[in-house]
C-alpha cells in the first residue's frame, strides 16, 4: 500500500520530474532492534518509485561495514541524501510529520545542487576549515523544527567540512539525555555547543565559529548574552522535546 496518499505522490512526482540532476538515497537499516527501520524503508521506497530522478540504496548497519565506515554512521534509521558527491545531509529516525518537509526540500536542494545561502553566509562559512558536526535534535510535531533542519542541511551542502544530523529525539532517547535536551529544535555543534530555537543561517554560521573560537561580531555575542539572560529569567522558548505525532507525513 505504501505510506503517501496517492495525491502526494502526484504532486511530488510533478516536483522530482522538474529536477535536473538524479539524487541519491543511501537507507541504513538492520534487521534487530530497529523498531522503525521498516517504516523508514516503505517511506523511502514510495519516493524511489515515484521518479527516475530519485533513486533507493539500501544497506545493512552491521553488513556494509565500508559504507558505514565512509558515512560515519552510527546509529538507524539513517538517511543519507546525496548527488555526486556525499553533501553530509543526513536524517537519523524517521523524516515524517512535520519533517518530512525537510526531506522533500534536501531532496529538491540535492537535485538542483543548489544550497539556497547568500553571499554573507557563505563569507562565514569560507572560515570553517575543519570538521564540523550538527545535531539538530526535533520531534515530528515541532513545527519550528524543520527550519533548524533545513537551515543545518544547507550549510552542509555549502562546506564540505560540516556533517548535519536531522536526529528524532523519540527514537534516540539517550542523545536527548546526554545533552541535556528540553526544548527541540536543540542544535549542537561538535558534541558540545548548543542552542535552542531555530535561527538565522548567518547567526548558526556565527555559532558555529564561536564553537571553534574563531572571530565573530560584538553583536552576535551581545545578543547571546541576552538570549541567555532571558532564558535565565523566563525559562526555554523550544518546542517540548515529548510532544510526538503518530508519524504521520502530511
Amino acid at each position: 500500500m505504501g505510506m503517501l496518499q496517492d495525491e502526494q505522490k502526484e504532486q511530488l512526482n510533478g516536483i522530482f520530474a522538474e529536477l535536473p540532476h538524479p539524487v541519491e538515497l543511501v537507507l541504513f537499516t538492520k534487521e534487530e532492534d530497529c523498531e522503525h527501520c521498516q517504516t523508514t524503508r516503505e517511506l523511502l521506497e514510495d519516493l524511489d518509485a515515484i521518479s527516475d530522478n530519485v533513486n533507493l540504496t539500501v544497506k545493512d548497519l552491521d553488513a556494509d561495514v565500508a559504507d558505514v565506515e565512509k558515512f560515519g554512521v552510527d546509529k538507524v534509521p539513517a538517511i543519507i541524501i546525496q548527488g555526486e558527491k556525499d553533501y553530509g545531509i543526513r536524517f537519523y529516525g524517521v523524516p515524517a510529520g512535520y519533517e518530512f518537509t525537510s526531506l522533500i526540500k534536501d531532496v529538491i536542494a540535492v537535485g538542483n545542487r543548489e544550497h539556497g545561502l547568500t553571499d554573507d553566509v557563505l563569507r562565514e562559512l569560507e572560515k570553517i576549515d575543519v570538521p564540523v558536526h550538527l545535531q539538530v535534535m526535533v520531534t515530528t510535531a515541532c513545527p519550528y523544527c524543520p527550519t533548524a533542519v533545513r537551515t543545518a542541511h544547507m550549510l552542509a551542502m555549502a562546506n564540505d567540512n560540516i556533517v548535519a544530523d536531522m536526529v528524532e529525539t523519540a527514537e534516540f532517547p539517550d542523545l536527548v539525555e546526554r545533552f541535556s535536551v528540553q526544548g527541540v529544535p536543540h542544535t549542537i555543534i561538535n558534541d558540545e555547543y548548543g542552542f535552542v530555537g531555530p535561527a538565522p543561517e548567518l547567526e548558526v554560521a556565527y555559532s558555529i565559529l564561536m564553537a571553534l573560537d574563531k572571530e565573530v561580531p560584538q553583536s552576535f555575542l551581545d545578543a547571546i548574552e541576552a538570549a541567555a539572560k532571558h532564558e535565565h529569567e523566563h525559562g526555554h522558548e523550544g518546542h517540548d522535546h515529548g510532544d510526538h505525532d503518530d508519524h504521520d507525513h502530511d
